[in-house]
């Protein structure tokens, strides 16, 4: 499975504004609570802050991948949202995050879940990318970024 499969416009969000940490992960869960009715984005963001509390989920460089298993999922699922001004988002190297995939994989799949984690960082941690990504002033360009390099 490639980043661009689990990736739709509608979970695709480019220059959101007046974003908080809490906010953010709130975002991503309702993106993916919207196209999945059998999920609840209560629990997909409480699921969310729980990673966050084992540890930051940011890579450095302005990116973050929250992730989590999920119950009630069939099918590993993607959310991209880069926002007009980076945050706080308690990274590694103290660094604001603007670049957030959120990846959401069944529960029993661990092996899908880190060969996509590893994707997903092979891929954002390409400054070029990021770059286009930032850059990005609509969501179907920011959609294209990925389906053109997610592969």
């Amino acid at each position: 499975m490639q980043v661009n499969d689990i990736l739709v416009p509608e979970r695709t969000l480019a220059q959101v504004e007046g974003v908080s940490k809490k906010r953010v992960l709130e975002i991503i869960s309702n993106l993916i609570a919207i196209s999945q009715p059998n999920l609840n984005s209560r629990d997909i963001f409480e699921s969310l802050v729980a990673r966050e509390r084992l540890g930051s989920t940011g890579l450095g460089h302005g990116v973050a991948i929250p992730h989590s298993r999920l119950d009630n999922l069939e099918q590993p699922l993607g959310c991209l949202v880069v926002l007009s001004q980076p945050i706080n988002f308690d990274t590694l190297d103290n660094q604001p995050v603007d670049i957030f995939f959120g990846l959401f994989v069944p529960k029993e799949s661990t092996n899908d879940h880190l060969e996509l984690l590893s994707k997903l960082a092979e891929l954002l941690s390409n400054e070029d990318i990021r770059s286009k990504m930032r850059k990005a002033n609509s969501d179907d360009m920011l959609y294209e970024i990925v389906q053109e390099y997610g592969r």
